[in-house]
C-alpha cells in the first residue's frame, strides 16, 4: 500500500515528491523520526512536572485543592485554544513548521518561569503554563497523526502506542526532576508557620517559589535546541492531492460530526484525560491526606505510578498482537474504573495502592482512543485529530471538579470523579467493538 500524503511547504531539501515507502526512505527520514519520537518524551516531561507544581504551589502560595487545580485548568485550556490553530498551521505549512512553532512556544513558556519566580506571582506562572501548553498543542497535533500515517493503517494503533512509549519516560523524568530539584521536603504545619517572624516566613515562601526557576530554565534550553535541530532537519512530504468541490466540502468541521466513531472518541478522550490528569495531580495530596505522608513520599508513589504506566504501555502494546486494540481498551478501562472506585470508597493504604495501580491500565487508553477515532476518517484524519486533541480540555475541567469535591468531601471521595470517567471510556470501547 502506498504511504499517506505528506502535507506542508518544506524547503528544497525536503524533496516534495518523496514518500515514506520509497527505497531507502527509512534511512533518509531517520533524523525526522528521532525528533518526532522525542516530542512524546518532551511533552510527557512537561505534563507531569505539573503534578509536582501542584504540590509545590499549594505550599508556596497556601492554596486550597481547588486553587491548585488552576495549574491544570490553565494548562489544558491552552491545549483547547490552540488545537485548531495548530491544525491550520499543520495543513498550511506542514509538519516542520508546526513542530518548530510548538517547540518555540514551549521554550518561551519555560523561560517565563524565571521572572514569575523572581516576583513570586502565581498568575504569571499560570500564564507561563498556558504558553507551554500552546506549544504542546502544536506538537501533539503534529506528532500523533504523523505516526499513524507512517505505514500500514492496519498497524497504526500499535505504531502509535510504540511511539508513545517515549511519553512515560518523559513523565518519569519530569517527576524525578521535580522531586529532587523542586520539592524541598520542608513542610511546616500551621502552628510552626504562625510561630515564625514575618521575615522568616516570607523567606520560606520565597525559597519555595524560586525552587522552580532553575529546572525550567534548563528545560527551556533543551527545548530550544530541539527547535534549532528541527529547523535543519528534512521532513518528507508528497505532492498535495487535488481537491475538488466535494473534497473541499469534506474539510468542514461540521462534516466530522457525521462520524460517530470520532465524536465518541472526543467524549471518551475528554473523560480519559480528565481522569488521568486528576489522578496524577492529586496522588501526592491523596498520600498526604489518607496516610499523613510527606510530599516526597507522595512523589515516590507518583514515580511508581509512572513506572507502571510505562510498563503498561509496553505490555499493552505487545498484547495488541493477539488481542484487538478495542477489546483491550474495554478491559483496561473497566479495570481502571474498579481501581478508582476502590481508592474512593476504601481509602487508606489500600486506596492509595489501588490509585497507583490504575496507572498500569491507563497506559494504552489515550493512543488507542485516538487511533480508533481517526481510523475511518480518510482525508479528514488531520482535521479529526485536532478535535481529539481539543478534548484534552478534560484535564482542565475535571481536575477542577476533583479539586472542588476534595475541598468539600475529602480527597478520597473526589476519586469518584475519575471512576465515572473510566466508565464512560469503557462504554465507548464497548460501542466501538460493536461497530468495528
Amino acid at each position: 500500500m502506498t504511504a499517506m500524503a505528506w502535507q506542508g511547504s518544506p524547503p528544497a531539501e525536503d524533496h516534495p515528491r518523496a514518500t515514506a515507502s520509497e527505497p531507502g526512505a527509512s534511512r533518509r527520514w531517520l533524523p525526522a523520526l528521532i525528533i518526532t519520537t522525542s516530542l512524546f518524551f518532551l511533552w510527557g516531561m512537561a505534563n507531569n512536572l505539573n503534578d509536582i507544581l501542584i504540590a509545590q504551589f499549594r505550599k508556596a502560595f497556601t492554596l486550597s485543592d481547588f486553587g491548585t487545580s488552576f495549574v491544570q485548568q490553565v494548562f489544558y485550556f491552552g491545549y483547547f485554544v490552540f488545537a485548531i490553530p495548530a491544525s491550520i498551521v499543520l495543513r498550511r505549512f506542514g509538519y516542520k513548521v508546526a513542530i518548530v512553532t510548538g517547540l518555540l512556544l514551549y521554550g518561551a513558556g519555560a523561560l517565563l518561569f524565571y521572572p514569575a519566580a523572581a516576583i513570586s506571582a502565581y498568575q504569571l506562572f499560570l500564564l507561563a503554563l498556558f504558553i507551554i501548553a500552546a506549544g504542546l498543542a502544536f506538537l501533539e497535533t503534529s506528532a500523533n497523526p504523523l505516526m499513524t500515517e507512517l505505514g500500514d493503517p492496519a498497524t497504526a494503533t500499535r505504531r502509535l502506542n510504540w511511539a508513545q512509549a517515549a511519553n512515560p519516560f518523559g513523565a518519569i523524568t519530569g517527576i524525578m526532576i521535580g522531586r529532587n530539584f523542586i520539592l524541598s521536603g520542608i513542610e511546616h504545619d500551621e502552628a510552626t508557620l504562625a510561630g515564625m517572624d514575618a521575615a522568616a516566613r516570607a523567606a520560606f515562601y520565597r525559597a519555595e517559589v524560586q525552587a522552580v526557576a532553575t529546572p525550567y530554565l534548563a528545560i527551556a534550553v533543551i527545548v530550544l535546541l530541539f527547535a534549532l535541530a528541527t529547523a535543519f532537519t528534512a521532513f518528507p512530504r508528497a505532492a498535495a492531492p487535488r481537491i475538488d468541490a466535494g473534497a473541499a466540502r469534506n474539510e468542514r468541521f461540521a462534516d466530522l460530526l457525521r462520524h460517530p466513531r470520532l465524536t465518541g472518541a472526543v467524549i471518551a478522550q475528554f473523560c480519559y484525560v480528565g481522569a488521568q490528569v486528576g489522578l496524577w495531580s492529586y496522588t501526592i495530596r491523596y498520600a498526604q491526606g489518607a496516610l499523613g505522608w510527606s510530599e516526597r513520599q507522595g512523589a515516590d508513589m507518583l514515580f511508581v505510578s509512572l513506572v507502571l504506566f510505562a510498563g503498561g504501555r509496553f505490555v499493552g502494546t505487545t498484547l495488541m498482537t493477539w488481542i484487538a486494540p478495542v477489546r483491550l481498551l474495554t478491559i483496561f478501562a473497566g479495570i481502571s474504573a474498579l481501581l478508582a472506585m476502590t481508592a474512593a470508597l476504601v481509602g487508606g493504604a489500600i486506596g492509595l495502592y489501588a490509585l497507583v495501580a490504575t496507572s498500569f491500565f491507563m497506559s494504552i487508553q489515550f493512543p488507542t482512543i485516538f487511533a480508533l477515532g481517526v481510523e475511518t476518517l480518510g482525508p479528514l484524519r488531520r482535521l479529526g485529530s485536532s478535535l481529539i486533541i481539543m478534548a484534552i480540555i478534560g484535564g482542565a475541567v475535571l481536575t477542577g471538579v476533583i479539586g472542588f469535591v476534595s475541598d468539600r468531601a475529602g480527597i478520597a471521595a473526589a476519586m469518584l470523579v475519575p471512576a465515572a470517567c473510566f466508565v464512560v471510556v469503557t462504554a465507548y470501547a464497548l460501542r466501538a467493538r460493536r461497530t468495528a
